[in-house]
C-alpha cells in the first residue's frame, strides 16, 4: 500500500465544503463579517513548498546531517511563535522502499506525547464539574468503583489513590515484573491466556498486585497510570475514548486528523509513514505469543493498548496547533480555561512532574517527550514564546534518551536561525487556490 501525499492546496470552496460550512460565493448581500471562520484541516494544505526558505537552508542542512548521524529515515519539524504556525517541513522519507519522500501532513505515532491529550480531557472534564483531581480513582466513591475493578483488589492503599495522582505518576505503580502495557506475552503466559488481554482484562489482572508506595507519597512513571486515566475518561464521558476526544478536545483545538494507532504496517491510517527500527535490531515474537517473528515496530508490541498512555498518531502541524489551544497565549483560543493551563504548567520541584507535561519550570519552559518502537517525538515549548517539535519514523540505539540530543539539536538551531524564521502564520495562511 502506497503512501498518498498530501495536496500542497485546497480550493476555498471544497474546505468549505468539508467543514459543512455553506456559504454562497456569488451573493453580494453577504458581507465579510458574517462568513465563519473555516477551519484549517493543516494535513490538506502545508507542504514542504511552504518551508523552502533561503535563510533557512543552513538548518536544513544542519538537520540533515543529524539524521545521517543517527540513521533517521524520517523526520518532521514545525516550529509555532506565539501560537502562529512558521514552518513545517518534513526531511527523508515517509516510505523509502516506496519512495515516498517526508512531508509535514503525514501522521505519526507521537508515543507518550499522547499523555498530553489525556491529561488536557481530565482538565476539560474537570471544568465541566465531571469529576475533580482530588476524585479518589476506586472504593465506595471512587470513580471506578465497578466491582469488575474492586473485586480484585487486595491493597486497601488503592482506595487513597486520586486523580492527580495518576497524572503526576504518584498512584503507586512500578514497572517491578515489568510494564503491563509492553509484556503482553508475559502476562498471556503467567495467566493462561490464549488471546491477548483486551485493557479491561489487563486492568483487573494487574489490579491484584499490591502497590509499592503509598500514593501521593513517591513517584514513578507510568503507563498503567494514564491507561486508567483514559478509562477514567470513558466512565465520566460516558463516550469511548476516542470518541470523546475527537469529538471535545482534539476538533475543538483544529485537529482533524489523529488517530488511535493500530499495530501493523498493512494496518496503517492514510496519510501515515512507514516506521523503521535501528538497523542491527534483531527480529522479536510477535507481542500475541503467535510464534511468529516481526519487526519490533510492527507487532512487537500491542501499540493499540496503550490508548491515552501512547497510542496516539498525529502530524507536527496539529500537534503544533493542539499545543496551541492549551497554552494561555490569546492569539488561539484555549480549549481549556486560563486556570486549568496553570495547572498544568505548574512546577513544584524536580521530584514533581506537571499535568502531562514531563517538566515545566519556573521559567516558562516546557517539555514533552515520547519514544516507541519505530518513532521518537519532542516538544519543547520555550518561554520566548517559541514552540519547536520533531517527530521520527525510526527508532535509535539511545531510546528515551535520544529526545536529550534532540532538545540539543533545538537549542543550536534556535541560537542561529530564529531571527530568520518566516514572520507568518500558516494555521490561517494557506496557499488556497481559489480560481
Amino acid at each position: 500500500m502506497k503512501l498518498k501525499r498530501a495536496g500542497a492546496a485546497l480550493s476555498l470552496a471544497a474546505i468549505l465544503a468539508l467543514t459543512g460550512i455553506c456559504v454562497s460565493l456569488n451573493s453580494s448581500s453577504v458581507r465579510q463579517e458574517e462568513v465563519p471562520e473555516v477551519p484549517v484541516r493543516l494535513n490538506e494544505v502545508i507542504a514542504n513548498d511552504t518551508a523552502d526558505i533561503p535563510g533557512l537552508r543552513g538548518m536544513d542542512a544542519a538537520i540533515e546531517k543529524y539524521m545521517a548521524y543517527w540513521r533517521l529515515r524520517g523526520v518532521s519539524l514545525s516550529i509555532m511563535r506565539n501560537d502562529s504556525l512558521l514552518l513545517s517541513r518534513g526531511y527523508g522519507w515517509a516510505d523509502k522502499e516506496e519512495g515516498v519522500k517526508m512531508s509535514p501532513a503525514f501522521i505519526m505515532r507521537v508515543a507518550s506525547v499522547s499523555k498530553l491529550l489525556t491529561a488536557t480531557a481530565i482538565m476539560k472534564l474537570q471544568e465541566d464539574g465531571r469529576l475533580h483531581l482530588k476524585d479518589t480513582v476506586f472504593g465506595p466513591s471512587g470513580i471506578l468503583r465497578d466491582t469488575a475493578y474492586t473485586s480484585v483488589m487486595k491493597d486497601p492503599m488503592y482506595n487513597l489513590i486520586t486523580v492527580e495522582d495518576l497524572l503526576r505518576h504518584k498512584g503507586g505503580f512500578t514497572a517491578s515484573g515489568g510494564d503491563p502495557m509492553f509484556s503482553t506475552r508475559t502476562i498471556m503466559l503467567q495467566n493462561h491466556l490464549d488471546t491477548p488481554p483486551d485493557n479491561i482484562e489487563l486492568m483487573r489482572i494487574y489490579l491484584r498486585r499490591r502497590l509499592r508506595f503509598r500514593p501521593g507519597t513517591s513517584q514513578y512513571y507510568s503507563n498503567f497510570g494514564y491507561l486508567l486515566l483514559s478509562k477514567i475518561v470513558e466512565e465520566v464521558s460516558g463516550l469511548d475514548y476516542e470518541t470523546y476526544m475527537r469529538d471535545s478536545v482534539l476538533v475543538p483545538a483544529g485537529c482533524f486528523d489523529m488517530h488511535i494507532a493500530r499495530n501493523y504496517y498493512e494496518e496503517r491510517y492514510p496519510g501515515e509513514v512507514k516506521y523503521y527500527n535501528g538497523a542491527d535490531t534483531l527480529l522479536v515474537e510477535e507481542f500475541n505469543n503467535s510464534g511468529r517473528l516481526v519487526e519490533r515496530c510492527y507487532g512487537g508490541s500491542d501499540i493499540r493498548s496503550l490508548s491515552g498512555a501512547g497510542a496516539w498518531v498525529t502530524s507536527t502541524p496539529e500537534l503544533a496547533r493542539f499545543v496551541a489551544s492549551i497554552d494561555g497565549r490569546p492569539e488561539v483560543p484555549d480549549i481549556i480555561s486560563r486556570e486549568s493551563v496553570a495547572a498544568m504548567t505548574e512546577w513544584f520541584d524536580p521530584e514533581t512532574y506537571s499535568l502531562g507535561w514531563n517538566d515545566t519550570k519556573p521559567t516558562g519552559e516546557w517539555t514533552r517527550t515520547g519514544t516507541l518502537s519505530g518513532t521518537s517525538a519532542l516538544v519543547k515549548y520555550y518561554p520566548d514564546g517559541e514552540c519547536w517539535i520533531m517527530v521520527t519514523n525510526t527508532s535509535t540505539w539511545k531510546g528515551p534518551g535520544f529526545t536529550n540530543y534532540t532538545a540539543s539539536l533545538f537549542k543550536r538551531l534556535r541560537e542561529r536561525y530564529s531571527a530568520a524564521l518566516p514572520v507568518r502564520d500558516l494555521f490561517h495562511e494557506q496557499p488556497y487556490d481559489t480560481e
